[in-house]
């Protein structure tokens, strides 16, 4: 279930403050520069870093081809 936009227009990665990629077909929000991904349950975002994951390499690239690909958004304004 995607995040509500107004609530997306205001979240950051709570270690590094920046913007987060919505990757809203894996109920997910990902942080390419800490390879970090947080978690979204019923709509809501899971920012705690304890409960974040940090993905391999691997799957860092395979986000990252499909952020390349186009139509990801990302939180902030």
């Amino acid at each position: 279930m995607p995040i509500d936009p107004e609530l997306a227009n205001v979240l950051a990665c709570p270690v590094d403050k920046g913007v987060l990629y919505m990757l809203d077909d894996e109920d997910a929000l990902y942080n390419p520069r800490l390879q970090r991904r947080y978690s979204i349950r019923e709509g809501i975002a899971v920012m705690l870093v304890d409960e974040s994951e940090v993905v391999s390499s691997g799957e860092h690239e395979r986000i990252m081809a499909k952020i390349a690909a186009g139509g990801v958004k990302t939180t902030g304004r």
